[in-house]
């Protein structure tokens, strides 16, 4: 009766069923996956928040498939405010439920069922089944680490067939917080407008640069104004502003003229079929979108304790290390292999009370890494490394 593509294995895994019986058992959770912002203990000013979406403008239905052009000049000032360069033009700006739906909306744009994205990994686990649910196909390539990620180009080419449409890429990257460098950027254009290719650029975590990180002249900054190749650059409100409930994404499409247009003409066909969003978000966005400057500095303070008190724990031992990172919320460490990601986990979360993520959930490769997220209070963070450690050690 169901289709192939909803095919899913459905029934809890070990990691899931050992979650959901400690759950049930009352026992206290120090939970180092926490990256809900809205869950994490930050404080938001609820009264300017919830007036924004009074706004007597919502009462009055006037869709327009690319979005309400005052919330799409509010994210054009945005990126001019990030970057006086980045000119992108508020025409060619596509709003979208979250980028999900922006997924969604560039997979139907770009490929035929069968086609292929060539997709780095380690990376956000969710895109497996954003392109089933397309009928397209992942071809993967694996990132390189040396002191620090990189791309591998000759995997990247490799795994460039004849059926692919798109290069996709997470900038910093979900979990490894890499930037994409400006000599990678310049390797990528050349090679998306050699093949015939787009580049998709998910930059939801690109507001969040560790102060401390390796060479920040190095890296690329937005994808949203690429003069070479057809680029379609991503972000939202769930990160910007720390606000994942305001459902509510945006697609800037840049590149040669010519296809842009016929991309944007394509997409807001696309985007009418649907007319997704609603209006009292849309005419709150451009104080939505404000909010990240009252946000971010206390996201990203959060994060630079949480990685400071974790750098300063692993100092004391030699088991487990961190993996070199530039930015987003998330932290990489490498504990010894001597069982699998999965079964690790459970044992930390059975006899120490501490949940991580195991890193085969974003396809490292192999075991013996694990995914904890510093936007996790301090205090619990702190006490789970300890725990972590401590679990380690034991054995």
């Amino acid at each position: 009766m169901f289709s192939k593509r909803t095919g899913w294995k459905l029934a809890e895994n070990a990691y899931t069923r050992a979650l959901r019986a400690h759950q049930q058992s009352g026992r206290r959770i120090l939970d180092l996956t926490a990256s809900n912002p809205t869950t994490c203990g930050f404080q938001y000013d609820e009264a300017a928040i919830l007036s924004t979406l009074g706004s007597p403008a919502s009462l009055r239905y006037d869709p327009d498939p690319k979005g309400l052009l005052s919330a799409r000049v509010a994210i054009a000032s945005y990126y001019r405010e990030m970057n006086p360069r980045a000119d992108v033009d508020p025409e060619r700006l596509m709003l979208t439920t979250g980028t999900s739906e922006a997924y969604s909306f560039l997979f139907r744009l770009l490929c035929e069922p069968g086609d292929e994205v060539v997709v780095a990994q380690p990376s956000y686990p969710l895109f497996e089944f954003l392109a089933a649910i397309q009928d397209i196909r992942l071809r993967p390539f694996r990132l390189l680490y040396d002191h620090g990620w990189q791309i591998d180009f000759h995997a990247l080419e490799q795994a460039i067939t004849k059926r692919a449409k798109a290069i996709l890429l997470v900038h910093p990257n979900n979990p490894t917080g890499q930037f994409i460098r400006r000599d990678e950027a310049d390797k990528l254009r050349s090679i998306c407008a050699q093949r015939g290719l787009a580049l998709v650029i998910d930059e939801v975590f690109l507001d969040y640069r560790l102060a401390r990180s390796n060479s920040p002249a190095s890296r690329h900054g937005t994808f949203a104004a690429e003069p070479r190749a057809l680029t379609f650059a991503l972000s939202g409100l769930s990160k910007v502003s720390a606000l994942p409930q305001m459902k509510i994404g945006w697609i800037a499409a840049s590149g040669p003229d010519a296809l842009v247009r016929d991309a944007l003409a394509r997409l807001e066909i696309i985007s009418d079929t649907y007319l997704s969003l609603s209006a009292p978000l849309q005419n709150a966005l451009p104080a939505l979108l404000a909010e990240r400057r009252r946000m971010q500095p206390h996201l990203i303070a959060r994060v630079e304790t949480n990685l400071a008190n974790l750098d300063a724990a692993l100092a004391g031992q030699r088991l487990v290390s961190r993996l070199e990172m530039e930015g987003g919320w998330y932290a990489v460490l490498r504990v010894p292999a001597i069982q699998s990601d999965e079964e690790f986990a459970i044992r930390l979360l059975e006899q120490h009370g501490v949940l991580v993520q195991p890193g085969h959930f974003y396809e490292f490769p192999g075991d013996g890494y694990l995914v904890v997220s510093l936007l996790t209070p301090t205090e619990d963070f702190s006490r789970g490394v300890r725990e972590l450690l401590a679990c380690v050690a034991g054995g």
